[in-house]
């Protein structure tokens, strides 16, 4: 899938390109302020950070997408569920999700790179290169949005959305478990203020959800 997106994902101008892999975060109720914690539910296996930059748009009142600016975001995501099956992609999406806490506006330059790192109590304990921008995509941000407001559903007016741009690296790569109480934290210097959530984990048991006749 990431070779489709390498051959065919930046077009030239006027062109449709490769449709990219992307899946459904979820609704407003999903999206965690900045400094608050993102949770880890009993039923995940791991609750980790996903750093990325993530494209805020406002649907015009007659459908046009129009994009506010760009922020900062942590996608967060049980990379040990999405490691079983790549098939179990869109259930890894732990729903809740986080940016900002400041937005860029204007152009996004081509080559972006930050640091992201988990703190746990006075150490760092996992810090890594956060690189971004186009430049380091396999996508054209401009195909990115043609293939996610292709959908007329997408386009309500009055609508918000957030779409997070895709991470390239990842501490669960480096073996690291992030816990409970642990700070992810992003931080690119154009961006401002660094992004921070601590990690709240329910220690379960995980309930089973049923569901009644009516």
């Amino acid at each position: 899938m990431f070779q489709i997106g390498v051959a065919g994902g930046k077009p030239a101008p006027g062109r449709i390109g490769a449709q990219p892999e992307w899946a459904y975060k979820g609704d407003g109720r999903c999206i965690v302020a900045p400094e608050h914690p993102l949770f880890q539910p009993a039923y995940a296996d791991d609750g980790g950070e996903e750093a990325e930059i993530a494209g805020l748009y406002l649907i015009g009142d007659d459908g046009t997408p129009w994009r506010v600016g760009y922020a900062l975001g942590n996608e967060f995501a049980d990379h040990v569920l999405e490691r079983q099956n790549y098939l179990y992609l869109a259930h890894s999406k732990l729903r809740q999700c986080s940016f900002g806490p400041e937005l860029l506006v204007g152009a996004l330059p081509p080559v972006l790179n930050g640091r992201v790192l988990i703190r746990r109590g006075d150490q760092v304990i996992w810090q890594s290169a956060f690189d971004t921008g186009e430049a380091n995509m396999s996508h054209a941000i401009a195909n990115l949005e043609h293939h996610h407001f292709k959908y007329d559903l997408f386009r309500r007016p009055g609508d918000l959305h957030v779409h997070f741009f895709g991470a390239n690296g990842v501490s669960f790569g480096a073996g690291v478990q992030p816990h409970d109480g642990d700070i992810f934290e992003i931080e690119l210097p154009l961006f401002g203020r660094p992004l921070r959530n601590p990690l709240q984990v329910d220690p379960g048991p995980a309930p089973l959800v049923t569901v009644r006749v009516l």
